[in-house]
């Protein structure tokens, strides 16, 4: 068990193309800190499965949580059925509402000329272009970080997209929202709609769509503002 010992437990969920790992420049100041951390691993084969592969992560983690999501997980973190769920973070993150897909809010707005163009595979996976990591994914992080990004992606089932979110745990439970002004993944635009819409506290940051990376003191903050609040 993760014990919470009289503070919220922050519980982290990476996005896609992506694993744990990606929130690792996060997990160290937050540990540091005195607070509990889990990063959770989800399948990425069904927005489904990924809601129930974090709410078995949950079962394991005592007392009062925050949330924090990266990119499409934010729709994994707002379906989750925990009532010890207090507050959620979203980092340059996703948020359909009741009956939206994941789709419907990643096209919202014109793509950024640099996105990549994403199709799945005959499998039902979409994987990212390698070169898309450092044009798009996290395009301020060193060609070091960013070719580790490619070499260990983990690609995203076509169902996890397509799949209609359920009633969103924003619409009761505060929420903070970090805006990724630089980002080309997911448009800024979009990120100021939806973090307007779920009536969260907003944070804008000239960051890039993985900022838990490349700035991760700005992630780090507002997380941090979560717990306290």
């Amino acid at each position: 068990m993760v014990e919470a010992k009289g503070k919220p437990s922050v519980v982290l969920v990476h996005g896609a193309w992506a694993d744990g790992s990606s929130w690792n420049d996060v997990i160290g100041p937050l540990l540091g800190a005195g607070l509990n951390v889990l990063s959770v691993p989800i399948p990425m084969t069904s927005l489904s499965d990924d809601v129930a592969a974090l709410d078995r992560a949950l079962e394991r983690v005592n007392g009062p949580i925050v949330l924090a999501a990266h990119a499409y997980a934010g729709a994994v973190i707002a379906a989750t059925a925990s009532e010890r769920v207090r507050a959620l973070v979203y980092v340059a993150a996703l948020a359909p509402d009741e009956g939206e897909t994941v789709a419907e809010v990643f096209y919202r707005e014109k793509p950024h000329p640099q996105a990549p163009q994403l199709a799945p595979d005959v499998h039902g996976f979409i994987w990212m272009p390698r070169e898309a990591f450092a044009a798009a994914f996290a395009q301020n992080a060193s060609p070091e970080r960013a070719a580790l990004f490619a070499a260990t992606q983990r690609p995203l089932a076509l169902a996890c997209i397509q799949q209609k979110a359920p009633k969103p745990a924003w619409r009761v439970k505060p929420s903070w929202y970090l805006v990724a002004e630089q980002d080309r993944m997911i448009p800024p635009a979009t990120q100021r709609f939806m973090a307007a819409r779920m009536g969260a506290h907003i944070r804008s940051e000239q960051v890039d769509h993985t900022p838990m990376a490349t700035a991760p003191q700005p992630v780090i903050e507002v997380i941090f503002d979560a717990v306290r609040a």
